[in-house]
């Protein structure tokens, strides 16, 4: 035990010294500039009342689901849900996983198997990362966006062949180049497997991802979909073929050893698919990126996005940790992404919009940022 303690003290302080020691915080009272709720969608009392209005629908709702989903915890409206997900998502079968980061454990811990191939995006989020660590295949890494980098990787791959990345990379908001991802794939015979946790919502037909508005469905293998983003909720969907569903069912650790997620939830996932397709959520936003654009000085050193996450390079820990602080200390809650976490002087500002954002508080976000950067 006390071996064990001197582990704990000597992590905590060796990262405590990098001023790198991570604390959880409590909301504050800055405007939210850091937050995936692109949409506005967690605040929504518009969204809320239409899900207090359908719970009295259900007046003898469970408030847990009391098992796994393979034993107390499957149910007629969840399985009527997935199939209205894979259905606006254009996709033959989807299955729910309790989040994002059960999703990417589950389908690449049980797919890819040992002898087979991964081929990661530089960038990759760290569930895909640990998922596939688990799977016992082979790990190959391509430079981020880097199509020549990605051949390289395939012409030295073996057995199965999968290839891992997001559509909207969480960091910095830029895109994968699809179309060209597909054409290698096919190529090599290889499956992607593309996580749209930051596309869902915000690109394709009334936010049904960016694969949706490249026309890219039959090409990709899986897509891993989230709702504690731009939907407001939380949960997640891996979609694509039955067959695959089935696999996923028998195979994936995540989803079978875990108790499911609750009635409440699944039902506040179904109300904002529906209010995703009303109204003009994805024009609101679109207008907030370019008035941010439009504003920000040209010197500024920004990454090119046209997702709600816009990032900024301020060189140095020190640098970028400061510009967060004043930002912070006018009113904005923006954070710093410092070195390691991102390689270094190539530290940022890490900037989400959202809809319930106003136009005069991003234009004087904007005010203040040229004023100190």
């Amino acid at each position: 035990m006390k071996a064990i303690n001197e582990y704990i003290s000597a992590s905590l302080a060796e990262r405590k010294n990098k001023q790198s020691l991570r604390t959880l915080k409590q909301e504050t009272s800055l405007i939210d500039f850091c937050s995936n709720d692109y949409l506005g969608f967690a605040r929504s009392a518009e969204l809320k009342s239409l899900y207090e209005h359908e719970v009295k629908k259900y007046p003898e709702y469970l408030l847990g689901s009391t098992g796994s989903r393979l034993l107390a915890g499957n149910d007629k409206f969840t399985e009527e849900l997935e199939s209205e997900i894979a259905g606006f998502h254009n996709s033959e079968a989807s299955l729910l996983f309790n989040s994002g980061y059960d999703a990417n454990i589950g389908i690449f811990s049980s797919l890819p198997q040992r002898g087979d191939t991964i081929i990661c995006d530089q960038y990759i989020h760290a569930s895909i990362i640990d998922g596939v660590r688990l799977s016992h295949a082979t790990r190959y890494v391509f430079i981020h966006n880097d199509l020549n980098s990605l051949e390289e990787k395939l012409k030295l791959a073996k057995g199965r062949i999968f290839i891992a990345i997001e559509t909207v990379y969480s960091m910095d908001g830029d895109e994968a180049p699809l179309k060209e991802i597909c054409d290698l794939a096919e190529r090599y015979n290889a499956a992607i497997i593309a996580d749209e946790a930051h596309a869902t919502g915000v690109f394709g037909r009334q936010g049904r991802g960016l694969i949706d508005e490249l026309g890219l469905e039959s090409r990709i293998l899986a897509r891993i979909i989230t709702f504690g983003k731009a939907l407001g909720v939380h949960g997640a969907a891996v979609l694509g073929s039955n067959q695959l569903r089935s696999y996923l069912i028998n195979f994936a650790r995540s989803f079978i050893y875990t108790t499911a997620s609750p009635f409440l939830n699944h039902l506040a996932v179904k109300v904002s698919y529906t209010y995703l397709q009303t109204g003009d959520h994805q024009s609101k936003l679109i207008e907030r990126i370019q008035l941010f654009k439009s504003k920000l000085d040209s010197h500024i050193n920004s990454i090119s996005s046209r997702s709600g996450i816009q990032a900024l390079i301020v060189p140095g820990n020190a640098k970028v940790r400061e510009s967060a602080k004043e930002l912070q200390n006018s009113g904005f809650d923006v954070r710093p992404i410092l070195s390691p976490t991102v390689p270094e002087g190539a530290e940022r500002l890490r900037i989400c919009l959202h809809n319930h954002n106003s136009l005069a508080e991003i234009t004087n976000l904007c005010n203040k940022l040229n004023n100190i950067l």
